[in-house]
């Protein structure tokens, strides 16, 4: 999933859009039930954190969106006082922050450098959790936020952390996905073709290995977007003036 500044998924299918956000809300709620039987146990925390970053995406105004990650981040923080050493409890502490982010202007920079904290240390615990997602989110922070003095967003860091997250999984379509639209965002359309082409190589096996309902809704924002890109990356070989002999 996109990060940061485009973190909502938009879909052309507004029906099947509204089955993903009912699909968001009933996981948020089971698992919110699930954490309140027993608050202390570590893994009821994490994944309620987990379907509070992604019922957020379905919000419909920045009070709802800031309220949902409110619950993650208090939930993250809880079982870090317990257990530091815990991965998914900083990574999706900092995946809540950014859904808290995305509602805040004042407050927002700090709130950037603080995901970038959580992700780092997600990182030196775990680096290959949820497909390299620590790498993978520092790469999006970095390509997202605005650059030095305003905020950290540094096109050197997001080009190094999209391509190791490539490197630590790269069977997983996100990653490639990012990457590509990275380098055509920066004006780089033969390596942007270069991991399109990658994407095709391993779009099959992805589709036995991530199979099921939850995979589904990946699957339609992979589609949309690999879609997409092979039509920018078209328009922009058709427009490239050929270079003379």
């Amino acid at each position: 999933m996109l990060f940061l500044a485009t973190a909502g998924i938009a879909f052309a299918d507004v029906t099947t859009n509204n089955v993903f956000g009912a699909r968001a809300e009933a996981e948020f709620f089971q698992a919110q039930k699930q954490f309140r039987s027993d608050t202390n146990n570590s893994a009821n925390a994490w994944q309620f954190a987990r379907t509070c970053f992604d019922f957020a995406d379905f919000a419909t105004n920045d009070a709802e969106r800031a309220a949902i990650a409110g619950d993650g981040i208090a939930a993250c923080r809880q079982l870090i006082a317990h257990e530091p050493k815990s991965a998914p409890a900083h990574y999706y502490l900092g995946m809540n922050l950014g859904q808290l982010a995305r509602t805040e202007l004042i407050g927002a920079l700090e709130l950037v450098r603080e995901m970038e904290r959580e992700f780092k240390t997600t990182a030196s615990l775990d680096k290959h959790f949820d497909y390299a997602g620590p790498e993978r989110n520092l790469g999006l922070l970095y390509r997202e936020a605005p650059g030095w003095p305003a905020s950290i967003g540094d096109k050197r860091k997001a080009r190094s952390f999209l391509e190791q997250a490539v490197k630590l999984a790269p069977d997983y379509p996100e990653n490639i996905l990012n990457l590509a639209e990275s380098y055509l965002t920066w004006n780089e359309p033969d390596h942007a073709n270069t991991e399109l082409n990658a994407l095709d190589l391993i779009w099959s096996k992805a589709q036995t290995n991530f199979t099921g309902e939850a995979w589904e809704q990946g699957w339609a924002d992979w589609s949309t977007r690999r879609d997409d890109l092979r039509r920018k990356l078209d328009e922009k070989i058709n427009t490239t003036p050929s270079k003379s002999s």
